[in-house]
């Protein structure tokens, strides 16, 4: 009997299932899965005392149940998961209150363009828990503690696919206010509400307190019921033990702030017990849920970047299209694709918001380029796509691969066109834009054009798509041919913003085809678009005076306050001349640097690997390492710590200079010249976890900042890692763990690292740790991230190799 889901009322979850699992015996190393199997009356008896304490909703015994975590354990996936599903059934009986979630955590897996999993890999393995868990009769299902947007895509999708059931989504966040791969609350918001979620939230990450804000940012956004799951605090040692803090009197007290504030669903994730829980139930009794009042938006998504259309004018990016440009076709018929992006990167770094993606030959398979083209540019910019077809097929093989919200470019007026379009759009929660064009062509006049507008707003809603998600297009015509529908294009533009209020776009360039002077021509037509209602203009972004005429624009209308980027980007500009003859020599060498690093801040990894042949014909090979690609990667460093760059720039730099290093190998094993290499590193994370993102984007770094990596995998006895150490006599090991119950074995691993390796300096990282623990249980340096890691392997080996030196440098307060 399924229950029925109301969150018209606060629903409650549970507590952490492996907090209390460890208070039953389960030890370090030990499957939380296997106990469904084969100790079912423990897993009975947690969601009992959940139960008792108030809880409406338990979530399985199936976090971990997926095909890469399983592996090897000799578990059977759908036994597993059927069993979970039946033990919280029987658990409930007929309470029609107590609802049963299924529950899917991340796979473990780095997925691409950073790692080698890809969305359909990731999606298939979704798939098989999601059937499994909805075959057994499971209520809802709950996708929880996911650090990567596009590995939540994928789980989304798997879910609304395979099964007929709620999908409630939540996110973890780090302290910097961003999940691991760079996701701020409103792009997780964004993205996640258009796939159609039933519910969205935070879990897991840091404590109700510190979750708070992030919260806050969600309820501003969030057009669906908030879930908001956080830890009982952050774990602290208490003598051998770590142990979670936070009272149940003080988790319920910040769980009816949150309440008060907006959030609907309420639970705990790790170190919360029945106490916590059924202090958060009694603290909601008097409380009545809060109306969602978030304002709808109209907002591009890439994975970790939002663009809200309406206010400052946004450029759409028109350089990625075949049409008339015989140098991009051609790159397109080659298969060359580093052409576009680097098209790609130059128009993000000259100011556009969105890049329309357009790569339709006849000559060519439109879809399978299209896809690779996706992947590829979102792998090294930031912006939102814009995906550009006349063909459906094509326009939905992209959209569901992308990472993000895009938009849909374009449909029109005619049934067909809607019939197609529209079903995509709302599957995908894309935006789309809009042609006020039909079967009869494109309207002479401005009312006619709005007529089509509404038409296609109408039709929208009753595919149950908004019209905030709708971009209109009026759609520019020659000056040269069509020199009256000019203006009726901006009096359609006006009528469109005044009768419809949706948010609008036009391809400028469009008016001076055929005419001379085209610059002047475009950016005239453009003030004249702008203040009739343009938001955002299809246009060059590299052609700085249409640049110039946005920027004027958002000052003149209130957009850019006090004129702050205006004055920024024209204050000074007439002292910034030519430069004297005798400084040209020094400035082409700045520019050549300034060009390998603009490679490799954009990731573009052909390219790398030209310039650095380019490089060699005139320089040593130690010297293109020393003197571009580590103060390069260096740069990605100093801007990922500031929040500048996210973890997918900083792995995807990392690889454009391992294709860079590969080049000089080749060239120093030609020459018969010493190898790169920094010295010898041994990571691995410790016995009993099964957890290695981290340990794994911690290797791309090092390896790329020259240092010879042997990673040991995850869950990896003591003795194989001192062995190991001993073997390559490393002078560093790098030591991981995320659960709990597994850092007293990175302790151990220590103690014998300690005893047998004493050369050897110990880093440790992950979730759990912190640099007064890492003191403790006697490890040399805390690795809060990958960027860390390699700022301490740096300080060891230059201890290593210049001691003198070193030991002026390296104080006591730079260890732990």
């Amino acid at each position: 009997m399924k229950r029925k889901l109301n969150l018209d009322e606060f629903l409650v979850f549970d507590g952490a299932m492996g907090t209390m699992l460890q208070s039953y015996g389960m030890k370090a190393g030990e499957i939380p899965e296997r106990y469904n199997l084969e100790r079912a009356e423990v897993i009975a008896g947690i969601h009992s005392a959940y139960i008792e304490a108030g809880a409406q909703v338990l979530t399985t015994n199936t976090f971990n149940a997926n095909r890469f975590k399983l592996a090897g354990s000799g578990l059977n996936l759908a036994a597993v998961i059927r069993t979970a599903v039946e033990i919280a059934r029987w658990t409930a009986k007929d309470n029609e209150e107590i609802l049963v979630a299924l529950d899917i955590g991340p796979l473990g897996q780095l997925m691409e363009p950073y790692g080698t999993l890809s969305f359909d890999e990731a999606y298939e393995a979704f798939a098989e828990q999601i059937r499994a868990g909805a075959a057994a009769g499971a209520d809802l299902i709950l996708i929880e503690t996911m650090s990567d947007l596009y590995e939540a895509k994928a789980a989304i999708l798997a879910a609304r696919e395979n099964a007929d059931l709620p999908v409630f989504c939540t996110m973890t966040f780090q302290e910097d206010g961003r999940t691991l791969t760079g996701a701020d609350p409103l792009t997780v918001v964004n993205v996640l509400q258009s796939l159609g979620v039933t519910a969205l939230g935070i879990n897991c990450s840091l404590g109700p307190k510190e979750v708070l804000p992030l919260v806050r940012e969600m309820l501003r956004f969030a057009q669906v019921p908030v879930l908001v799951q956080p830890n009982a605090g952050l774990p602290q040692l208490v003598g051998e033990d770590m142990v979670f803090q936070i009272t149940p009197a003080d988790f319920a007290a910040y769980g009816r702030e949150m309440a008060a504030a907006g959030v609907r669903i309420l639970g705990g994730c790790c170190g919360t017990t029945p106490a916590h829980i059924k202090a958060l139930k009694n603290m909601l009794a008097d409380l009545k849920p809060v109306a969602i009042k978030a304002p709808r938006l109209t907002a591009a998504s890439s994975g970790t970047t939002t663009v809200p259309l309406g206010g400052p004018v946004k450029i759409i990016g028109e350089r990625i299209n075949p049409n008339g440009k015989r140098r991009l076709q051609k790159a397109l018929r080659e298969g060359e694709l580093d052409y576009l992006l680097r098209e790609a990167v130059d128009q993000q770094d000259n100011g556009a918001h969105i890049l329309d993606l357009n790569v339709g030959l006849p000559e060519i398979d439109e879809k399978a380029v299209m896809v690779k083209a996706v992947k590829e540019i979102q792998g090294v910019v930031n912006l939102p796509l814009q995906i550009d077809s006349v063909t459906p097929e094509v326009i939905e093989a992209a959209v569901r691969i992308y990472n993000g919200r895009p938009i849909i470019n374009s449909v029109n007026g005619e049934a067909k066109s809607m019939a197609a379009l529209l079903p995509i759009v709302k599957k995908y929660g894309c935006l789309v834009v809009a042609l006020t064009l039909d079967e009869h062509g494109i309207p002479k006049t401005a009312e006619e054009r709005l007529a089509i507008a509404e038409r296609i707003i109408k039709t929208a809603a009753e595919y149950g798509i908004p019209k905030e998600d709708i971009i209109v297009d009026c759609l520019v015509l020659t000056a040269s041919a069509q020199q009256q529908e000019v203006q009726e294009t901006v009096k359609a533009l006006r009528l469109v913003k005044e009768k419809l209020g949706v948010k609008t776009t036009l391809g400028v360039s469009n008016v001076s085809f055929g005419l001379p002077a085209r610059d002047l021509l475009n950016r005239t037509f453009l003030a004249a678009a702008l203040a009739a209602g343009l938001d955002a203009p299809i246009m060059n972004p590299l052609d700085a005076e249409m640049r110039a005429t946005v920027k004027a624009f958002n000052v003149l209308w209130n957009h850019d306050r006090d004129g702050q980027e205006f004055i920024a980007t024209y204050a000074g500009l007439e002292d910034k001349a030519g430069k004297k003859a005798e400084d040209q020599a020094k400035a082409q060498s700045e520019a050549e640097r300034k060009e390998l690093t603009k490679i490799v801040l954009a990731g573009l990894k052909e390219e790398a690997a030209k310039a650095v042949r380019a490089l060699l014909k005139e320089e040593d090979g130690l010297a293109i390492v020393d003197r571009y690609l580590i103060p390069a990667l260096d740069r990605v460093g100093d801007g990922y710590e500031k929040g500048e760059l996210f973890l997918p720039q900083l792995i995807q730099a990392a690889e454009t200079v391992k294709r860079a290093f590969a080049v000089i190998k080749e060239d120093l094993e030609k020459n018969k010249t010493a190898a790169v290499g920094k010295g010898k590193i041994v990571i691995a994370t410790v016995k009993g976890d099964v957890h290695d993102i981290g340990k794994n984007i911690v290797k791309i770094l090092l390896e790329n900042y020259g240092f010879e990596v042997y990673d040991l995998g995850k869950d990896v006895p003591i003795e194989h890692i001192v062995e190991k150490v001993k073997q390559a006599e490393a002078p560093l090991v790098g030591l991981s763990a995320l659960m709990t119950t597994t850092v007293k074995n990175m302790e151990e691993t220590i103690k014998a690292l300690r005893h047998h390796c004493p050369q050897a300096k110990i880093m440790v990282g992950g979730a759990v740790l912190n640099a007064d623990y890492a003191q403790k249980i006697g490890a040399d340096f805390y690795g809060k991230d990958a960027r860390e890691a390699v700022k301490i392997a740096e300080r060891v080996f230059q201890e290593k190799n210049s001691p003198a030196e070193a030991e002026n440098n390296l104080t006591a307060g730079d260890l732990i």
